[in-house]
């Protein structure tokens, strides 16, 4: 009796306690107001508000809270870097600059003229105070995450701008700092100028360096999230050390292991999950926790100062979101997502607060106005966010509707080898389409006289080992075993039934002549089906790949699969953030540059001039190991299929040994068929 008296004692202090009420808020917050279609964002902040020190006290913001509160916030940091689509951030970082400096600087200059002739503060008052306006802190972030947006131009020029004017703001911080004790000379901004570059150095190339060798070797995908949570919070800490807030570290770690975490893959589902699931809606609360309702009730003043403050903040992060519109000729959805993702205000706000309340130079009406203004700007934020997220989430489907496209993908996987099946599983995770209303369908066939209860176990165990990849990456799997009179009349049958659009097979053996390593199987299934086959072999795993050298035949524009091979090696460059290195004629180039332009895919393209196969041991020498060797072969009697086309697969098996490949026979319909 007396353990259950002290579970209910308030503030609550026992652990499981605590844990126990954090979860059934977690739980229960979004459920409740998804009713009355409020975000569950804003929920989980009000139920902070309620349980908090300044509510009804049945939690106390102790270190536990502080604890998870900060791994949340530099989580959602953490996955804004790894979440950006590198291409385009790296494409739009002007952009990202402008609105950085605009939501900078338009907060900046309307807080000082408020706060130093309408509220009438000194000058050193009204520059903090106006430097508090400028920062915001992406509270609504995991609103468009769940909504698919986190790869919106939008979004990105509003996370891009995140990380510029927070830095300016808390360098700001750290200056103010630095004035409370020893000052500022000379010597202190080549220091702080010294450790910022060291770090980043350390953060954006150092950490990709040793994640790579650490993903090649290690196959454990538990060390895997380990290994990256770790680097994340290794980074916040040097950030730390070299003068800034923890959260450009996080935001730092993000971007310098995006190339090397597919969206599309394991290890970011789970890093997902963990976080949507308990880190970050902790730090939402932990914000609740912060917001005092009481100071409403301390004197017109506190209120007057309060409604000020917030005022000023909204408006101005309205004004720098309707001049990056006007500036960017951007559409009134994406102002008002950039609005709704801007204009929350928490953490790095109360820090900047609480050193000018610390130093004197802010009196408690300040310090009480900001809390409130937290409140209020983080619900706005959420209601925004989500309101405008919807929209162009509606936007983009009816967009989809209307064009139509011809074909669905289907991808379908070849399974023999138990030791080949993560890699065959990964392409398929990387190469299918993100939205991909069909499952990935692995296949076993087997062959009528080996037909045995042994043989249907072990394609049973292949399949359940497909099954345990794909739904660990969070997608649908559908696996199904075929009994034929040989493989390549099994492979054929299964594309038939399953209507596949790709068909993905391994490389199954190092012997020394074709016949042997594909045999019949890929003789039959190329001439015999029209749908694109992937041959391949990875001898690492595919999100260490850090660039895609593509051999393409000549005249390859003028086949009927051309477009669908070139938005796969696209495709395939996105999710592993890597370069597509073409060795094409020029007019084939062309052709690729023209297609990726209409369809709006924007990958980092080079090219060098090709139409000597007999150049192809040289190209094949230049490639690396952590390279993607992938050669287009057309099939016979097509437009671009010549003579040393059908050696390409020989001198793979007798030359490439230790090489990532592979090989594409793209989508093509028979000749008698084309017109």
């Amino acid at each position: 009796m007396h353990v259950i008296l002290n579970s209910f004692q308030l503030p609550l202090e026992q652990p499981v306690a605590v844990f126990a009420l954090l979860l059934l808020v977690i739980l229960a917050a979004p459920l409740v107001l998804h009713r009355f279609r409020i975000p569950g964002i804003v929920g989980l902040i009000l139920a902070g508000v309620a349980l908090g020190p300044h509510g009804f006290g049945v939690l106390e913001k102790n270190s536990a809270i502080n604890l998870f509160g900060t791994v949340g916030l530099l989580y959602i940091m953490f996955l804004a870097g790894l979440d950006l689509e590198l291409n385009d951030f790296l494409r739009n970082r002007h952009r990202s600059g402008w609105f950085g400096l605009l939501t900078f600087t338009v907060p900046f200059v309307l807080g000082y003229l408020v706060c130093r002739y309408l509220l009438g503060y000194e000058q050193v008052a009204s520059l903090l105070t106006a430097s508090m306006f400028s920062t915001h802190t992406l509270i609504s972030y995991p609103i468009v995450s769940r909504l698919g947006l986190s790869k919106n131009e939008a979004v990105t020029i509003a996370v891009g701008g995140t990380i510029f004017t927070d830095t300016l703001v808390l360098i700001l911080l750290a200056v103010f700092t630095r004035m409370e004790g020893a000052g500022i000379d000379m010597m202190y901004w080549l220091r702080f100028s010294l450790s910022l570059l060291a770090f980043s150095v350390i953060v954006l190339w150092g950490f990709p360096f040793v994640a790579r060798y650490f993903f090649k070797w290690i196959n454990d995908q538990t060390s895997h999230y380990i290994f990256t949570l770790a680097m994340v919070f290794l980074a916040a800490l040097m950030s730390e050390w070299a003068g800034v807030e923890p959260i450009i570290g996080a935001f730092l770690a993000g971007l310098a292991l995006n190339r090397l975490i597919p969206h599309a893959s394991v290890l970011m589902n789970r890093i997902e999950f963990v976080g949507n699931a308990l880190f970050i809606p902790i730090f939402l609360i932990s914000v609740g926790m912060i917001i005092d309702l009481q100071v409403l009730t301390k004197g017109p003043e506190a209120l007057i100062v309060a409604g000020v403050l917030s005022a000023t903040a909204l408006a101005s992060k309205w004004l720098a979101a309707w001049l990056t519109q006007r500036m960017l000729k951007l559409s009134p959805i994406d102002r008002n997502l950039i609005f709704g993702l801007s204009s929350s205000h928490a953490a790095a706000t109360l820090a900047v607060i609480l050193v000018g309340f610390r130093l004197g130079i802010l009196d408690e009406n300040v310090l009480n106005g900001t809390i409130v203004l937290i409140l209020i700007t983080c619900l706005v934020s959420s209601f925004a966010t989500e309101a405008a997220a919807r929209k162009m989430v509606l936007s983009h489907k009816q967009q989809q509707a209307a064009q139509q496209p011809a074909v669905e993908q289907r991808v379908m996987v070849s399974l023999s080898n138990p030791n080949t099946i993560q890699q065959l599983m990964d392409l398929a995770l990387v190469i299918q389409q993100e939205k991909c209303r069909w499952p990935i369908y692995p296949i076993s066939v087997i062959m009528q006289e080996d037909e045995n209860t042994a043989s249907l176990a072990n394609s049973k165990k292949l399949l359940e080992q497909a099954a345990h990849v794909a739904t660990a990456a969070n997608r649908q799997v559908e696996g199904h075993t075929f009994v034929d009179i040989n493989i390549s009349n099994g492979l054929l049958h299964a594309a038939n039934e399953l209507d596949a659009t790709e068909i993905i097979i391994g490389w199954h053996g190092e012997k020394k002549t074709t016949d042997l390593i594909f045999g019949d199987i890929l003789d039959t299934l190329i001439s015999k089906t029209r749908l694109m086959v992937l041959v391949n072999r990875l001898v690492q795993p595919v999100n260490t790949i850090k660039r895609i050298v593509v051999v393409v035949p000549e005249n390859a524009e003028y086949e009927t699969g051309f477009g669908r091979w070139v938005e796969l090696s696209a495709r395939l460059a996105r999710q592993t953030s890597s370069k597509l290195f073409f060795y094409s004629d020029t007019s084939t180039f062309e052709a690729i540059q023209t297609h990726l332009r209409k369809h709006k895919i924007f990958v980092n393209l080079e090219h060098q001039e090709f139409v000597e196969w007999q150049d192809l041991p040289v190209i094949s020498q230049i490639v690396g190991d952590n390279d993607l060797f992938m050669v287009i072969n057309g099939r016979k009697g097509s437009i671009s299929h010549s003579r040393e086309l059908d050696r390409i697969p020989d001198y793979i098996a007798k030359h490439i040994n230790q090489t990532n490949f592979i090989l594409i026979y793209p989508e093509q319909y028979p000749a008698e068929d084309v017109e």
